[in-house]
């Protein structure tokens, strides 16, 4: 362990700064908290006092040369990566800060449809046109599998003018593709290799868990260092790899980036990458414990379906992430919102999300055995309490709609509202999805079919939250004319 992974210096010049009591004549206007107090009340003084701009004791995110830089060194060594750069605008920026630095307009990207949205408004933005990889999906429990390594070398034999592939590692349903031999296919092609590891922060310091997308030789990372890292909502860090150019990246990040980054986030970023740097390992190996128990103990109960290993073929399936408690609800006869749901307002549990047929707990360095226990428990009093005759619906979880036009093109094109009931046989001009997870059920650009408007009055009927559209109610879809 390098011994200056001890230092958090964003998190020490702010306490040094905090000292010296400086009377501020800058902006933020709540002046330390003085002109808010109900601020102050909610979320208390010392956090108020370190809510300040940038300065130069301070350093400046857009252009650091001192404390953030320092911490960004120390976070790619943490990390094993050639650079790192502390994202103040979720892993959200950090996704399509990836995008825009290797894409272009009219350039391809090989990846599969499961992405995230912000994929799709990163193809929005910068022009760039998918080209999906056919994937596999679970009968059982019908979520889309990972992007096995032929069908990957086959896209890429079809489109050799590519210049990225990429890879959700793990998805959301803790799926890992393999990740190794994918970023070999593409580098032999020329072609980057960008990895979405929105849910993979714990993959650099767990013992015994899939590769990391750094240390499978991937180009650029987005990890998401609130989720399973311990950090502050809406911090993230982006990795780099050694053929990639670090200031130019920073270019691109600074196109969309906040100029006012929030000292609270940039220190949480600072203070957690020391807390995994040092503790991170042995606080891993007991969130997989932790889950395993859990899992082990839902399927005592009968009915339910929390999956693991068990999905891993070597191909598809390459690998599977066992921190993620993921359970198939629909043979109880309660979609996973109807679970969530019950849950939430009769159990006072608040779980990650609630799909058409999986739930997921979200299991981290801050769960505690008792937790895991009460999750459950109230489980178990669910399949007693509400279970019902198992329904069932001809479609999937994951639907794999035909992109008929461009994601830009789409977005922009001349549209006109219709309901979503009349819809089938139109071309989406914009984007629609239950969230969480915020995968798109369409994208501007797919064919809507019968079967997706099908899913989606499903999923309106059981509860999920549409999103996505002009309108608000998601009753309606703009299509292109």
């Amino acid at each position: 362990m390098n011994l200056e992974q001890y230092s958090a210096p964003i998190y020490e010049a702010l306490e040094a700064f905090r000292k010296q009591r400086i009377v501020p004549f800058d902006v933020p206007g709540h002046k330390r908290g003085r002109g808010n107090p109900e601020l102050v009340e909610l979320l208390g003084e010392r956090c108020l006092s370190l809510d300040v701009n940038s300065m130069k004791p301070l350093d400046n995110l857009g252009h650091p040369t001192s404390v953030i830089r320092r911490a960004e060194e120390l976070v790619a060594d943490a990390f094993g990566a050639a650079h790192a750069f502390l994202m103040v605008n979720g892993t959200t920026s950090s996704v399509q800060a990836m995008i825009l630095s290797v894409c272009k307009a009219g350039d391809k990207i090989i990846l599969p449809r499961n992405v995230h949205k912000s994929v799709i408004n990163a193809l929005i933005l910068c022009g760039a046109a998918p080209v999906y990889v056919p994937a596999k999906v679970n009968d059982r429990i019908g979520i889309a599998l990972g992007m096995a390594p032929d069908m990957v070398e086959k896209v890429m034999n079809e489109n050799p003018d590519a210049t990225a592939v990429f890879v959700n590692n793990p998805t959301y349903y803790g799926i890992c593709s393999d990740l190794e031999k994918i970023t070999e296919l593409a580098h032999s092609h020329g072609m980057k290799v960008l990895v979405d590891e929105a849910h993979g922060t714990h993959l650099y310091f767990g013992e015994e868990l899939p590769i990391s997308g750094i240390k499978a030789g991937a180009d650029l990372t987005a990890v998401s260092m609130h989720k399973s890292g311990g950090s502050l909502t809406q911090s993230s860090i982006l990795l780099c790899g050694p053929d990639m150019d670090p200031e130019y990246v920073r270019q691109v990040i600074n196109l969309t980036q906040t100029t006012s980054a929030s000292y609270l986030l940039l220190s949480s970023l600072d203070i957690s990458r020391r807390n995994l740097a040092l503790r991170g390992r042995e606080s891993f190996e007991r969130v997989t414990r932790m889950a395993q128990y859990a899992r082990d103990e839902i399927n005592e109960i009968g009915g339910y379906y929390a999956y693991g290993r068990e999905l891993i073929d070597g191909k598809d399936v390459f690998d599977f992430d066992e921190t993620k408690l993921l359970v198939y609800t629909r043979d109880i006869g309660l979609t996973g919102i109807e679970v969530y749901d019950l849950l939430r307002d009769e159990y006072d549990i608040q779980i990650e999300f609630g799909d058409i047929g999986n739930i997921l707990a979200y299991i981290s360095i801050g769960d505690r055995q008792q937790d895991i226990e009460r999750l459950v428990g109230a489980l178990e009093d669910i399949k007693f309490s509400f279970s019902k005759e198992a329904e069932h619906i001809e479609v999937g979880d994951f639907i794999q709609p035909e992109m008929v036009r461009s994601p830009r093109e789409s977005f922009y094109a001349k549209k006109e509202q219709i309901p979503v009931t009349k819809a089938a046989g139109r071309i989406s001009g914009e984007m629609l999805m239950c969230y969480p997870p915020g995968i798109p059920i369409l994208t501007p650009g797919e064919l809507v079919t019968e079967e997706i408007v099908t899913y989606i009055e499903f999923a309106r009927e059981k509860g999920c939250s549409l999103q996505g559209t002009i309108d608000s109610d998601a009753e309606k879809l703009c299509v292109l004319v």
